[in-house]
């Protein structure tokens, strides 16, 4: 039965599917984090991620069906987003799962159920699709479903096929489309997104696909589905696209009040922009929700390159200063009543995005100072080819440079004429591919900013050349990416229902007995290792902690009493050991003997290290409870390194700490240290731990039990980690370095324990080697070194002097050479190797000496280093010649850059074989703008 669509809200929707869902079994499961669990993958981009060990069968699953809003963050079509009706960065997926219970059949029954009786969708308007190969589903829906045969499509691997990677779960899928113009006829093509939107897909996962491309049929028949809730919503609410829904629209809105402008009365170009700034600012909030702070690698760049991306579309449509923040409210209003920590993590989400925001205008800024630089390039560049023969077929443009009036957002004016001789004189002014990149990438400075702005100056820019550096970064990021893959390493995924994840006994042992289950060698199984072989190795219980929330991975031996025949018997060592799902990978080296599958062995960690580890481990517990007792409460963790040798704490604050500070943190966590305070290990549901204060460490995920570290009234953390049982086993604590490593991210490094000794051992030895050096005890050694450094200013002012009274002797030997050019005289020479400032006072005597003139002079004062300096008259500068840009420009032939006043100027160079070049290009440039 098919009935009118009905109109529902996307809050009705998503409340909809999964109350649908619930009446048929379904435990209704909160959305995953936009952080997943899985470390092959940046950031959660499907709906299906948080089950994957369920898919697996590596862990069961507390319910045979579930139903989920998933959010969901994807980048790889960013450059559609706006631009078509349904590109996005942010969305939510509906979707039901089935882990072993029903399939096809159900599956197919509830989605045309859902689609057409619930939601009202009319049956006309529905077009599926199914894998070419999978005659049971066509079946289906033909026989069961009463599609016509004509309205089921047969598709191939590329579109009907589903899998998340190379090798891991995957199987055929069906997709039902909604036709918004069924009068159109029956020629279909599901290509045409003008005419069909794809709204549900159902995965029919029943498949295992090994590293040569092998399907065999997995233990459990799965189902994993996905609709699209803003797709949805777009065909409910009778709108020409996802952004134009309740989901996004009150969002533009806000940007468009913002601008000054009407969304519907806009052109097309403003409508794109301020589609992308709904879509990415949903993006954000809820990124930053879910802890991510913007940096420049991994999931923190690619928030970064969001707010960014808002920040030049809000340019765009004629935004001036900081915005986001407001735009921001609106959609915390729109998503806190389905994901509530958007709210309760407000303050965060603004402070982040104006802190981002800032930062980035002044980056615009010297974006468009670059342009104004490039648009120079050009012209010098074109000028210095240029001939100075008057007549004639080869002649060239004239080219002159001058600022515009007009305030600080006033761009250079270029004034290209012709001069006399030939028709075949025409200007070819361009800005490279490669600079436009460049500023798109790096500046954030969108193309068509650049193009407009060069177009108004009568530049062109190389597109061609912009697109190849596009589709170059495209490739490397493209190779970098990581893909999801389901297994992480094809050998485990092969194993994965033959055994069982790995017991950590670590907290209580430091050495037990075990069996190897799984010995791999260059990533393939094996089912033995000899002596010299690097291998990783899976056991079935482990004392060893593998790398996370921070800590690094034990260090040990695997020992095994079998004899080799040398009477030796097997030792691994382990380097390293890391958790992949459920199994614990001990990256190790046989020493000797042969390791081999099934043996029992010793499992052993090195107790030093480990003892090293814990300190430091616990140490960055108190160090993060003093921060926030001493410099501010609401300080949160941004990662962590815990290692045998240090600690290293990143922590987001606005501000540095001051000295002082780092001195009362570093007192009150040795004075709980000499407290000796208990370890209180527990484990507790998440929410009694919550209530409890516990603090949450920064990227790890929770199940609904959690570990607690409790030193009471003086730390409490949720955390997997090892640590000691009192504070007094750290012994001591020492802060070594403070600093900032990213806007609004700053970092402490400290040692603790038998490592603050060395580290002291270290400076001490400085101190006994500098006492020696200066005959001096370490306690008058300050001022030795004072009296040192006064001494050496002394000379070296001295030295300048000599400098400037020899280029100044030089200098006055060109006066005699100063060539007239009409009423004015210029000299262009270089003086050797003398310093910058002294070239700049013999630049400046000479032109006063002179006085109506024009002086350009360089030096090479060290191997692959230029100085140029511009001393120019008033009168020159009347000419329209300024010393700042000129000099500015002839630098750059010398691959550098500089400027200054009109008058008086300097820049600098790198490649100094190019000097002689650029002189010439300089004594050119006097002759034809004083001529």
């Amino acid at each position: 039965m098919s009935i009118s669509p009905k109109y529902l809200g996307g809050s009705q929707i998503r409340q909809t599917f999964l109350d649908f869902y619930a009446q048929r079994g379904h435990n209704i499961l909160p959305s995953a984090s936009l952080v997943p669990e899985d470390p092959t993958v940046l950031l959660t981009i499907a709906g299906m991620l948080q089950f994957k060990p369920i898919f697996l069968g590596q862990r069961t699953a507390e319910s045979p069906r579930a139903t989920t809003s998933q959010k969901c963050i994807r980048t790889n079509d960013i450059e559609n987003v706006g631009r078509t009706a349904r590109h996005h960065t942010f969305f939510e997926m509906l979707g039901n799962f089935s882990f072993g219970d029903y399939f096809k059949k159900q599956a197919i029954a509830w989605a045309w159920e859902l689609s057409t009786e619930v939601f009202g969708l009319p049956a006309s308007n529905l077009v599926v699709s199914v894998f070419r190969e999978d005659e049971e589903a066509f079946a289906i829906w033909r026989d069961e479903i009463g599609i016509p045969g004509d309205r089921i499509q047969r598709m191939g691997e590329d579109d009907n096929f589903w899998q998340s990677g190379p090798t891991g779960p995957c199987g055929p899928c069906s997709e039902i489309y909604y036709d918004f113009h069924p009068e159109r006829g029956d020629n279909i093509d599901l290509e045409d997104d003008s005419r069909f939107i794809e709204f549900y897909n159902l995965v029919f996962m029943q498949y295992n696909k090994d590293a040569e491309g092998n399907l065999t049929p997995l233990q459990n028949q799965n189902i994993d589905t996905g609709m699209g809730l803003e797709r949805m919503a777009q065909i409910l609410q009778k709108v020409p696209n996802n952004y134009e829904t309740d989901l996004i629209f009150p969002i533009i809105q806000s940007a468009a009040e913002i601008a000054g402008i009407d969304y519907h009365n806009s052109d097309e170009k403003v409508k794109v922009s301020l589609k992308v700034i709904g879509d990415h600012i949903r993006a954000v909030v809820h990124m930053i929700a879910d802890e991510i702070r913007a940096s420049n690698v991994g999931r923190g760049y690619i928030l970064r390159r969001l707010i960014r991306r808002v920040v030049r579309h809000g340019r765009l449509i004629g935004i001036q200063g900081e915005f986001t923040v407001r735009v921001a409210e609106s959609a915390i209003g729109l998503s806190e009543a389905a994901y509530p920590n958007v709210r309760r993590r407000e303050a965060q989400i603004k402070a982040e995005l104006a802190r981002e925001e800032a930062q980035f205008l002044k980056t615009l800024e010297r974006g468009e100072k670059l342009l104004e630089e490039i648009l120079k390039k050009a012209l010098v560049e074109q000028a210095s080819g240029l001939s100075v023969s008057q007549g004639g077929q080869d002649a060239h443009p004239t080219v002159e440079i001058s600022e515009s009036q007009g305030g600080q957002d006033a761009h250079p004016t270029v004034e290209i004429s012709e001069s006399e001789g030939g028709q075949d004189a025409h200007p070819t002014v361009e800005i490279s591919g490669q600079d436009a990149f460049t500023l798109y990438d790096t500046y954030g400075f969108p193309l068509e900013l650049t193009q407009e702005i060069a177009e108004e100056q009568g530049i062109s820019v190389d597109l061609d050349g912009f697109e190849a550096a596009m589709k170059e970064q495209q490739t490397r990021a493209k190779d970098a990416r990581q893909t999801i893959d389901l297994t992480v390493q094809g050998s485990l995924d092969k194993l994965a229902e033959t055994i069982q994840g790995t017991e950590f006994v670590g907290y209580a042992e430091l050495s037990s007995l075990a069996e190897v289950e799984v010995i791999l060698v260059d990533g393939k199984s094996v089912e033995e290792a000899a002596a010299g072989t690097e291998v990783q190795v899976v056991l079935n219980q482990t004392p060893f902690y593998a790398e996370s929330g921070g800590q690094i991975g034990d260090k040990g031996y695997l020992n095994g009493s079998i004899q080799g025949e040398n009477g030796e018997g097997l030792l691994v060592r382990v380097d390293d050991v890391k958790k992949e799902s459920d199994f614990f990978v001990h990256f190790g080296f046989v020493e000797r003997g042969t390791l081999r599958v099934g043996d029992s062995i010793t499992a052993k960690i090195d107790n030093s290290s480990r003892r090293r580890i814990q300190a430091n481990h616990t140490a960055t517990h108190l160090l993060q409870s003093a921060l926030r007792k001493i410099v501010d409460d609401s300080i949160s963790q941004a990662g962590s390194l815990v290692s045998s040798e240090r600690l290293r704490f990143d922590f987001n604050s606005p501000r540095a700490v001051t000295a002082e500070e780092l001195q009362k943190i570093e007192d009150l966590v040795n004075s709980w240290i000499a407290e000796a305070h208990a370890a209180v290990v527990a484990e507790m549901p998440i929410a009694l731990a919550r209530e409890k204060g516990a603090t949450a460490m920064f990227g790890e995920k929770y199940g609904d039990v959690v570990r607690v570290i409790d030193f009471p009234g003086v730390s409490m953390e949720l955390c997997g980690g090892t640590h000691v049982s009192n504070t007094a086993e750290i012994g001591l604590f020492k802060i070594v370095s403070e600093a900032g490593v990213a806007a609004g991210t700053r970092r402490i490094e400290a040692v603790s324990g038998q490592a603050v000794l060395d580290y002291l051992n270290v400076r001490d030895k400085v101190v006994r080697d500098l006492g020696d050096r200066f005959k001096a005890k370490p306690e008058e050694l300050p001022n030795r070194i004072t009296n040192l450094q006064n001494e050496l200013k002394d000379t070296q002012k001295h030295l300048a002097a000599v400098k400037s009274e020899l280029a100044i002797a030089k200098s006055d030997q060109l006066l005699s050479a100063a060539e007239a050019i009409g009423e004015f005289k210029i000299i262009v020479a270089q003086l050797g190797d003398v310093d910058t400032e002294a070239l700049k006072t013999a630049a400046e005597r000479l032109q006063q000496k002179l006085g109506n003139a024009a002086v350009v002079l360089a030096s090479i004062p060290e191997p692959d280093k230029v100085s140029l300096v511009a001393a120019f008259s008033p009168e020159v500068n009347k000419k329209g010649l300024q010393a700042g840009k000129f000099i500015g420009g002839i630098a750059q032939i010398c691959g550098g850059k500089g400027g200054g006043r009109p008058n008086l100027a300097q820049a600098g160079g790198r490649d100094a074989s190019k000097l002689q070049s650029a002189l010439e290009s300089a004594r050119n440039l006097l002759v034809e703008g004083l001529g």
